[in-house]
């Protein structure tokens, strides 16, 4: 399987939380999270890294979720579900 380099542009290092090494990703493939900001075309950028990630790696499932507002941070409720149904979760902005 490929490899998959995360970027985190607005997170110092120290901040980013640490991969859970119990976590098994499933046999047929990932569990990819999908969380919308709500920006124009934010939707648009999120399909295509979808199809993207789906040529390169296996994908069991895709959970996606849409903020509110951009300029609000997204729930409880929606990283909840994410960190449940999810592997890795892409979050995209666009205009």
């Amino acid at each position: 399987m490929g490899q998959i380099f995360l970027v985190v542009p607005d997170a110092p290092i120290e901040n980013v939380a640490p991969l859970n090494a119990n976590r098994q990703i499933g046999a047929s493939g990932i569990r990819l999270g999908i969380l919308d900001n709500t920006k124009g075309n934010a939707d648009h950028l999120l399909n295509m890294i979808i199809e993207g990630v789906k040529k390169e790696f296996k994908v069991d499932s895709v959970v996606m979720t849409r903020k509110a507002a951009s300029s609000r941070p997204a729930t409880d409720a929606i990283l909840d579900q994410l960190a449940r149904e999810a592997d890795l979760v892409v979050s995209a902005m666009a205009d």
